[in-house]
């Protein structure tokens, strides 16, 4: 089938490459001559484990095509996926700016018949929006090309998207047309083979069905977070909890362990943006409203215990800091606990010294070259010099380090742990000062 895909940022290239691995003919679009440039000499812009060799191997197969020219992608696929940014507005709402515009693009060049499928997480509504576009681009130009407009959000985890696209939990189509549905279901068929995964609902059910989703999982973290400040204040082990509750099938354990807080590109976003909608609608979502709050504070809890620990003054102090992604296997720093963080104790005058695997390259984008920031190429470049440990991501090079080495190079022994890495009593015995999340101080 022959498939177009408006924006190559994440989620475009992963659709994209991944129904082009499948043997679609597939041509994305974005109006970013420069990404579009790299991405045709072969360099993805993001870190996604598994994406480059997809790209590159359909590309060279000619499956998979990247281009900036308008005309071209609206002749070329009978889908027309829309997979550009939602950024949230200052009131919380999602910008549909972009998601219009392609709207349009796609109208003033509509020749036949075409399914406009919105691939961007969007509010409820947005398919009407997106279909009155297109109606009044036809109506100017006195034009009446059939076209469908569907729902078929994302459910991608940045680090394993590929395996995601490739063996979904679900498909979800939101659909008011039969015919459309049936044309989803031929595409979407090489991912659909060992059971059926298709949930073909109506479109603004799908529409809710993603922000429901994420706002689903940010509530179960919140509400870990929750439970582990209390738990500190009882003096009860919160991964002992975890555990506990975590054995009954109907809460499981996935999405349940305390931390610093969660951020990305997703949660924060579409919690706003779903709390934004309730207001929209007149209705006051308490718990939404709650699950950010806590977020929020949660994201300010290193900061907290550390200058609590050097007695309020951190003006002179550096802080060895491992991990700036906001989870392992991406290099997406967007809304991460990592930039509150280290942004708080720049304003208490003390220096960073971080290291990441994969994101310093954005680190180094966002903040550029400051003197309280010091890129290190290794974890252990990170602890010469430095004060104490903080850790916000956590990446598998971190779970088993050298203690002897890290006790040995700070100037004092003091590990701030925002993922419970590490476990208290071996802490304590190996003479650290151990400041986690939810657990009995050691030390």
């Amino acid at each position: 089938m022959k498939v177009t895909v408006f924006g190559s940022g994440y989620v475009g290239l992963v659709t994209g490459a991944c129904l082009a691995e499948v043997g679609n003919d597939v041509v994305c679009i974005d109006i970013d001559a420069g990404k579009i440039e790299r991405l045709n000499r072969g360099e993805v812009p993001i870190h996604e484990p598994g994406l480059d060799a997809i790209i590159q191997r359909n590309m060279a197969s000619q499956r998979l095509r990247f281009t900036t020219d308008i005309d071209l992608a609206v002749d070329h696929g009978l889908f027309q996926f829309i997979a550009v940014g939602t950024p949230p507005d200052e009131d919380g709402s999602a910008d549909l700016q972009y998601v219009l515009a392609v709207a349009r693009s796609i109208a003033e060049r509509l020749g036949e018949y075409r399914i406009v499928v919105n691939k961007s997480t969007v509010p409820v509504g947005t398919a009407d929006k997106v279909r009155a576009a297109i109606n009044a681009v036809q109506q100017e130009k006195g034009a009446r090309v059939e076209f469908d407009v569907v729902s078929n959000p994302e459910f991608l985890k940045e680090g394993a998207a590929i395996e995601d696209f490739m063996k979904p939990d679900r498909i979800v189509v939101g659909t008011d047309n039969p015919r459309t549905t049936e044309l989803l279901r031929a595409l979407y068929a090489p991912f659909n083979r060992n059971h059926d995964r298709m949930v073909c609902i109506d479109i603004r059910s799908a529409e809710l069905t993603k922000y429901a989703a994420n706002a689903m999982l940010a509530t179960k973290i919140s509400f870990m977070n929750e439970l582990a400040n209390l738990a500190e204040r009882l003096g009860a082990d919160i991964e002992k909890v975890r555990v506990g509750i975590g054995s009954d099938p109907r809460i499981g354990y996935h999405f349940i362990y305390p931390g610093c807080g969660y951020g990305g590109s997703c949660f924060p976003k579409d919690v706003k943006a779903l709390e934004y909608t309730a207001r929209d609608v007149g209705y006051k979502a308490e718990l939404l409203s709650a699950v950010e709050a806590v977020n929020n504070r949660q994201k300010q809890k290193l900061f907290e215990n550390i200058k609590a620990y050097f007695g309020g003054d951190l003006k002179g102090k550096s802080i060895a800091l491992w991990g700036l992604a906001f989870k392992p296997n991406t290099d997406d720093m967007r809304d991460a606990p990592s930039r509150v963080l280290m942004e708080a104790l720049w304003a208490e005058g003390a220096t960073v010294k971080a290291f990441d695997p994969v994101a310093m390259h954005e680190a180094r984008r966002i903040y550029g070259e400051r003197a309280d920031l010091v890129l290190c190429d290794s974890p252990e470049a990170a602890l010469k010099g430095s004060d104490v440990l903080a850790i916000v991501t956590e990446w598998n090079l971190f779970r088993s380090p050298d203690f002897d080495h890290i006790r040995s190079t700070l100037t004092r022994p003091a590990i701030f742990d925002g993922r419970n890495l590490y476990d208290p009593a071996r802490m304590k015995a190996e003479k650290f000062e151990y400041f986690a999340i939810g657990r009995a101080q050691a030390g």
